[in-house]
């Protein structure tokens, strides 16, 4: 399954309990209502799970926005697949 916009979205309002909210590639997770690093924990978690491929702590650390981790997964998926 290749990541995307809509699976990321997904994952983060059922983190955040919200079926309504409104998500882009610029959305800051910290612009999100109620954020806190546990709900990164559990995106990334669910994530990893989801798509089946493992994060590092450096890279964890460097996700700002909804498009960060789009384009983390999508460029693991890449390696994965070769």
């Amino acid at each position: 399954m290749i990541a995307s916009l809509s699976a990321i979205a997904s994952v983060v309002r059922e983190v955040l309990h919200d079926r309504d909210l409104d998500i882009a590639l610029t959305t800051r997770f910290d612009d999100l209502p109620d954020w806190d690093s546990m709900d990164l924990v559990s995106v990334v978690v669910e994530i990893e799970c989801r798509f089946d491929v493992q994060f590092e702590l450096v890279e964890i650390e460097r996700i700002i926005t909804i498009g960060d981790l789009v384009h983390m997964l999508e460029a693991k998926q890449i390696l994965t697949a070769v």
